[in-house]
C-alpha cells in the first residue's frame, strides 16, 4: 500500500486547510485510515480515525474544529481542519490499518501563523 499526502501549507491562526490522502496499491486490504501528526521532539499524536464504513473518530484536542471523510471509490481520506491554531503546526502523516499491517505516508507540512 502506498499513501500520498497533500494539501499542506502556510495559513493564518483562525483559517482553513484541507488535507488529502490518496491510497494506492493493495487498498482492497485497507481497513481504517487515519491522520496523525508530528512536531519536532515530539511522539507521533493521533488526530483522528475513519472506518471503512465511514465511522470517524477524533482526538480530544480536535473539539469539532477537523472532519476527516473517506472515498471508497477514489480511495482518498482528506482531513478538513477549520479553526487551526498556531499549536496544530505539524507535519501531518496519513496511515492505513491494513490486513498485513500499517502503512504510512510521507507527511505534509501545516504551518498555522499567530
Amino acid at each position: 500500500v502506498q499513501l500520498q499526502a497533500s494539501g499542506g501549507g502556510l495559513v493564518q491562526a483562525g483559517g482553513s486547510l484541507r488535507l488529502s490522502c490518496a491510497a494506492s496499491g493493495e487498498i482492497y486490504s485497507i481497513n481504517d485510515m487515519s491522520w496523525y501528526r508530528q512536531t519536532p521532539g515530539a511522539q507521533r499524536e493521533w488526530v483522528a480515525s475513519i472506518s471503512r464504513r465511514g465511522m470517524a473518530s477524533y482526538g480530544d484536542f480536535v473539539v469539532g474544529r477537523f472532519t476527516i471523510s473517506r472515498d471508497n471509490v477514489k480511495n482518498t481520506v482528506d482531513l478538513q481542519m477549520r479553526s487551526l491554531k498556531p499549536e496544530d503546526t505539524a507535519v501531518y502523516y496519513c496511515a492505513a490499518r491494513t490486513t498485513t499491517g500499517p502503512y504510512w505516508g510521507q507527511g505534509t507540512l501545516v504551518t498555522v501563523s499567530s
